[in-house]
């Protein structure tokens, strides 16, 4: 498990040293009043806690820029795993964009439900937005969620791939 997050914070580190051209324009994907929309899956063996060796997520994610690089998201996520029953998980957190490079660093609040098991956990990430095109990303994710009801247990570290969607204003005025 340390070798694929110390693989995975490598990566994170090598693409972020190379400006993307998106992220040098006027107008960026981090400036105020722009919406974004996100799923990510995680997947057996990438994320650990005490209670099993991994286990199968998706999450969705939606969020609304209050600042330029700073981003209040809603999550949704299911997570499935082995001999474990499923788990549901909804939260509210933040994002801080470093616009340079597209690293974020991100802090949440979930409320974790699982059969018996409920619980409300912090939770911490650094991701980076690896610009596909002018609004589509697929964002790598390492994050960290600590229970204190039974934190051996059903703490987890893990890492996500995403893909996110960052609508311009122009954008979504259209869809509706």
């Amino acid at each position: 498990m340390r070798k694929v997050l110390m693989a995975a914070i490598g990566l994170m580190m090598a693409m972020s040293g190379n400006a993307q051209k998106y992220l040098n324009d006027s107008d960026t994907p981090f400036t105020q009043g722009k919406v974004y929309v996100g799923a990510s899956l995680s997947s057996t063996n990438l994320s650990y806690s005490g209670l099993t060796g991994g286990c199968l997520g998706i999450q969705g994610k939606v969020g609304y820029f209050f600042a330029d690089n700073l981003l209040g998201t809603a999550q949704l996520s299911y997570e499935k795993q082995k001999d474990v029953p499923f788990a549901i998980t909804l939260g509210a957190g933040g994002r801080y964009y470093i616009e340079q490079n597209g690293i974020y660093l991100g802090a949440s609040a979930i409320y974790k439900h699982q059969d018996d098991f409920n619980d409300v956990m912090p939770s911490v990430q650094v991701g980076y937005s690896f610009f596909i095109n002018r609004t589509v990303t697929i964002e790598p994710e390492i994050y960290y969620e600590q229970s204190f009801k039974n934190h051996k247990d059903y703490s987890t570290v893990g890492l996500r791939i995403g893909i996110g969607i960052y609508l311009f204003k122009d954008t979504y005025k259209n869809i509706r």
